[in-house]
């Protein structure tokens, strides 16, 4: 359990919070790309908290704040030009990084507009999702994480909102134990949905992912620190001579890397919208094959309401939880979408989770280690050191790489040497990815 003094400390994320300053010194996703199309690509964006408009001009994208520095009218009705964003009341003009270039009614001979500084925020495009800088100072390089690297035709991207506070997100990414029961299927069912690798054969068992680790539902899991964040192992004896193994990531200090079959990963990001809401942003690369942008856009989009894609089941209906459903075919009874079955898990706690009451155990050794790292890098970060996962020079974001995440089967004596061969020798393969 935490003290009620560390819950809020690590739950809430405005400007002026330490958890807030720390979650805005790191790259975060503020859209999709799809979000702004070519007829007029401008969105409002709330992000940590700020009231801010992403838009896309001649030479990239910009995301400052949202209310006119003059009036304070609305900038995401503002129109379009080049680089720059015009407000509709008086005519300001704003550039990508909130420079105002232009108050027309002023005088010919003023140089007024020099004295204002809008809010604004350095951004970068990745694999189909716009990453904004929210922290003072240069902006650090991004590492060279794999969900990165990997090329356009092997990613795709998505977003959904989740109805609670962004840490609820996380935890339930980095928690290895909860697939036994979360995620199992009580009978095979054909049709296609989120998460359908759950219900597929793993190599040289003749058995479901699910049923697997719904057979073997106490795991030995261990966590280790990494240049990252953390590493997760999650080890389950199916014999004597056999080891189920997956390995997870945090990605410290708002995301997860998952394994999502034999050759397919997913780095999910849980971004504070403000502390009772938060987007979850994914990019699934693919080491194999190009990934199936239309089929896999068209799965998400038939599980979502635009344009704030949240889920169509959600805590109105209950989740969509049929109780015939339990009883013959999911653990949940909340459908076939593993994702909803995530969403519910962290909902159904609150808007923001009471972990003054709850009680740990060992198999949540990666939610303690998690709450641990991050109490220390805000401490860190308060003091200005540098925190996990931050690139302080291109060197240092080159050398932040993988991470390396694996679902496979391995002999009980070599299992630990056996996940860094699978996970090489699947790059080895990859015609994109290099071997670390």
């Amino acid at each position: 359990m935490l003290s009620r003094e560390d819950n809020e400390l690590l739950t809430r994320t405005g400007r002026d919070t330490a958890c807030g300053r720390l979650l805005r010194a790191y790259w975060q996703p503020a859209a999709l790309v799809s979000e702004l199309p070519a007829e007029r690509p401008v969105k409002a964006v709330r992000l940590l908290g700020e009231d801010l408009v992403l838009f896309r001009g001649g030479g990239g994208y910009g995301l400052i704040g949202r209310f006119c520095s003059h009036r304070g009218v609305d900038l995401s009705f503002g129109r379009l030009e080049g680089d720059g964003l015009r407000c509709l009341y008086h005519g300001w003009l704003y550039d990508r990084r909130g420079h105002c270039l232009e108050q027309p009614a002023e005088p010919e001979h003023s140089r007024f507009h020099t004295k204002i500084q809008h809010v604004g925020y350095p951004c970068q495009e990745r694999n189909g999702i716009v990453f904004a800088y929210l922290g003072g100072g240069d902006p650090p390089p991004l590492p060279g994480y794999d969900c990165f690297r990997a090329p356009d035709e092997y990613s795709f991207a998505f977003k959904g909102l989740w109805e609670c506070n962004w840490l609820q997100g996380v935890e339930g990414g980095i928690d290895p134990s909860h697939v036994s029961y979360l995620h199992r299927f009580l009978q095979d069912d054909p049709r296609e949905a989120y998460g359908q690798q759950f219900r597929g054969e793993v190599e040289g068992t003749g058995r479901t992912l699910s049923a697997l680790v719904g057979e073997n539902a106490r795991p030995d899991i261990e966590v280790e620190p990494t240049e990252h964040g953390l590493r997760v192992f999650a080890v389950r004896a199916l014999d004597g001579a056999q080891r189920h193994v997956r390995v997870t990531n945090l990605l410290f200090p708002n995301a997860f890397v998952v394994p999502f079959g034999p050759t397919q990963v997913f780095t999910q990001w849980h971004v504070p919208v403000d502390d009772e809401n938060h987007y979850w942003y994914m990019i699934l690369y693919d080491f194999a094959e190009p990934t199936d942008k239309e089929q896999l856009l068209a799965q998400r989009l038939g599980s979502c309401t635009l344009p704030d894609y949240r889920s169509t089941r959600n805590r109105d209906n209950d989740w969509g939880f049929d109780a015939a459903e339990q009883a013959a075919l999911t653990y949940t009874g909340m459908g076939l979408d593993i994702n909803v079955h995530d969403q519910w898990a962290v909902e159904s706690m609150g808007r923001i989770q009471d972990r003054t009451v709850e009680r740990l155990g060992v198999s949540d050794r990666a939610v303690t280690a998690n709450r641990r790292l991050l109490l220390r890098a805000i401490a860190d970060h308060q003091a200005g050191k540098t925190t996990v996962g931050m690139a302080g020079s291109e060197a240092d974001a080159r050398a932040l790489t993988g991470p390396q995440a694996v679902d496979m089967i391995a002999s009980a004596g070599d299992w630990k040497q056996r996940w860094r061969e699978h996970d090489l020798a699947r790059r080895q393969r990859s015609p994109w990815a290099s071997p670390r």
